[in-house]
């Protein structure tokens, strides 16, 4: 761990504010590692907060996407939280195994993936992905997927190379990044 948590009851005033932004911060290690830096924790909050709430793009659609980015990055952090988050939007423990594999039953689900594959291989979709997105989703929810997808890796290669561990010795909490 190479920057470890900061307790709650170290957190002064900036900091509390810059993570107010997310519910119950004191007991999610991610947030607690971004208590080291309030003004980029603000900054990014606000912006990560808009992808979890207030995004056009559906929630079970976020969550596959997420599932897929923790997976390419080998983020067991993010990957543990959005199992949990997953499972709420109606994605069975079968679909998770098929993510890691890079798989779906559903045509939809299997475009999902292949377009988090190509954004995280390219850093660009395809014209036949994102075609293939088109079918479901307007031109404001692919973008909100594509800065959905570049959140979730930028927040895999911050924790993976801050060290961020999982609460309670691996069992997730249901506040997440």
């Amino acid at each position: 761990m190479r920057l470890p948590p900061l307790p709650a009851d170290q957190w002064d005033e900036v900091t509390q504010k810059a993570l107010s932004a997310m519910r119950d911060a004191d007991t999610n290690n991610a947030l607690s590692t971004l208590a080291h830096h309030p003004a980029l924790a603000k900054a990014f909050l606000r912006f990560n907060v808009h992808l979890l709430t207030s995004s056009t793009l559906p929630a079970r659609i976020r969550e596959l996407a997420i599932l897929r980015v923790a997976h390419r990055r080998d983020c067991a952090y993010e990957w543990t939280h959005h199992v949990s988050m997953a499972k709420a939007q109606g994605i069975t423990d079968d679909q998770i195994a098929a993510v890691r594999r890079g798989e779906a039953a559903d045509t939809f689900d299997q475009t999902v993936i292949t377009a988090v594959d190509e954004l995280d291989d390219k850093s660009q979709l395809s014209d036949e992905t994102w075609a293939a997105l088109g079918e479901r989703l307007n031109d404001q929810q692919r973008m909100d997927f594509v800065f959905t997808v570049g959140c979730y890796a930028l927040l895999a290669m911050a924790f993976n190379t801050f060290g961020v561990q999982l609460e309670n010795a691996g069992t997730a909490g249901n506040n997440v990044e």
